[in-house]
């Protein structure tokens, strides 16, 4: 049987990069796609997760398993405590955006960098990755950038000026054991960024298509 995978997104710019790690990873999969893009602005606006914001997940979360999902994965990386409500609740598989990608980092040494052009994602991934660092009893050291303008421009559809500036946030956190391209919408500055010894380059789109056609598959 053909899995069905939700696909929930607060953001439109996440839509391309996810269908396009579906199609060249996992082409058999069925993927639906439900949009809600008042969510990062209204956490923007608000400044704080609120109980409000996570029943909201929860509602978004009730509505695709009804409609068939067999999992979920959300693309919206600055909710992790709101995703984490879903997946305790829901009798499906939930991922976080960026899970499989952080253990990935994880795995690949203690010195990790993180980009994120949408600045609420910071937070958000730093948590998730000390959480996660701590459960395997790892010691690890994260540095970050957040690249506004990247964010902006891609919002205005000018794709090779987000590559080249989140390119450039990259250089400035070398060398490290793992360089973490912390949205969806960032996943296509990967090929732009140089290559270095010993780092390992994650987007959380691949990652993400990986985990679910391993467990899916199982």
């Amino acid at each position: 049987m053909t899995a069905r995978i939700a696909l929930i997104h607060a953001t439109p710019l996440a839509i391309e990069p996810i269908g396009n790690a579906f199609q060249r990873l996992w082409p058999q999969a069925r993927t639906t796609n439900l949009l809600e893009d008042s969510l990062a602005p209204d956490l923007a606006a608000e400044g704080r997760l609120s109980e409000v914001m996570i029943e909201r997940f929860l509602t978004l979360s009730r509505y695709v398993h009804r409609c068939g999902a067999d999992a979920i994965l959300f693309t919206c990386s600055a909710f992790g405590p709101a995703i984490e409500a879903c997946a305790a609740a829901m009798p499906i598989p939930v991922l976080k955006p960026n899970e499989a990608m952080l253990d990935e980092a994880l795995d690949a040494g203690s010195r990790i960098g993180l980009i994120a052009s949408f600045g609420p994602s910071i937070p958000a991934l730093k948590a998730e990755l000390d959480e996660m660092a701590g459960a395997r009893g790892k010691k690890i050291t994260v540095e970050s950038r957040t690249v506004a303008p990247a964010w902006d421009a891609l919002l205005k559809g000018d794709a090779e000026t987000h590559d080249r500036l989140v390119a450039g946030a990259a250089a400035e956190l070398m060398p490290c054991d793992a360089l973490v391209l912390g949205q969806f919408s960032m996943a296509s500055a990967a090929r732009v960024i140089p290559p270095q010894p010993g780092c390992k380059i994650l987007t959380s789109p691949d990652s993400a298509v990986e985990r679910l056609k391993k467990a899916l598959q199982a």
